[in-house]
């Protein structure tokens, strides 16, 4: 799933290439992708691209003040840059493309999703609080503002996991489960560990954690096409993903948990004291 960083790094391309063309057309590829119909999609056509802005997991193209293509990839989304945007006729509902928007230069891109779970969605609004999920959103994790102390109050009686707590867009804004995996890790940080637990120097090295992994993969995914962003974000990672490989900081090999539609990565040796946590969905460490 892109996170904060691709996003970021989708939001600074388009800010480069299509800031300042022209929308000509846009084509929907899937209907159910498309979450609003006023305005409709065809008021685009004839506008131009003004700003290029991430928001959490949200991208947002602006077109003056009163109009927005906002979309979010979800868990298999994508976005592919044409130089010269194909011609081909995009069939609802017989190719992964789920919008197609075409810029005044020949250039565009689709917004594409792979597999049989569609959770990709675009809105055309004329504002992007009008969109629910950035309504709830939490504070942006590298904000200027979001210092220590606001992230020590977010924690401060939470009965929550931290994993589950990192990546909730209601308390923090575009951490996802990769990105969480890394962050504790490098917090030598038990996934399963509860929030409002944590003391001074825990909140402190996790703060510390957050913010540099997610700066690290911002200045990472920066000025890369969208075909190379994937490819940047595995190699970044130290746990996410890499069950069964070697953790780079002490030697010990990479566990996973899985649930019903992800996994997460951590070292037991970094991470729990040497414990191998309960690979089932009710995980608790094992004695």
């Amino acid at each position: 799933m892109p996170e904060m960083p691709e996003v970021q790094g989708l939001a600074a391309f388009l800010a480069e290439r299509a800031v300042g063309r022209t929308i000509t057309r846009t084509n929907v590829g899937a209907i159910a992708a498309l979450k609003t119909y006023d305005p409709p999609n065809t008021a685009l056509h004839g506008a131009t691209i003004t700003a290029s802005t991430r928001q959490g997991k949200f991208l947002v193209l602006s077109c003056g003040d009163e109009l927005h293509l906002v979309f979010h990839l979800a868990k298999a989304g994508w976005l592919r840059w044409y130089d010269a945007l194909p011609t081909t006729l995009i069939k609802p509902g017989k190719s992964p493309i789920a919008l197609r928007v075409a810029l005044d230069d020949g250039s565009g891109f689709d917004l594409t999703e792979a597999g049989t779970k569609k959770s990709l969605a675009v809105y055309v609004v004329r504002d992007p609080q009008e969109v629910a999920g950035i309504a709830r959103l939490g504070p942006d994790p590298l904000a200027a503002d979001f210092t220590l102390d606001a992230f020590s109050a977010l924690l401060t009686d939470r009965r929550m996991q931290i994993k589950g707590l990192l990546r909730d867009q209601a308390v923090i804004a575009g951490i996802g489960n990769a990105y969480s995996d890394e962050i504790l890790h490098a917090a030598r940080m038990s996934p399963y560990a509860i929030a409002g637990n944590l003391d001074g120097a825990d909140v402190e090295r996790l703060y510390d954690a957050m913010r540099t992994t997610l700066t690290d993969a911002v200045a990472e995914a920066s000025g890369k096409p969208p075909a190379d962003l994937k490819d940047a974000k595995r190699r970044g990672m130290q746990v996410h993903a890499r069950r069964g490989e070697t953790c780079p900081v002490c030697g010990d090999t990479i566990r996973s948990v899985f649930f019903a539609d992800r996994s997460l990565e951590y070292c037991p040796t970094c991470q729990t004291g040497g414990k191998v946590l309960a690979d089932r969905r009710l995980s608790r460490l094992l004695k």
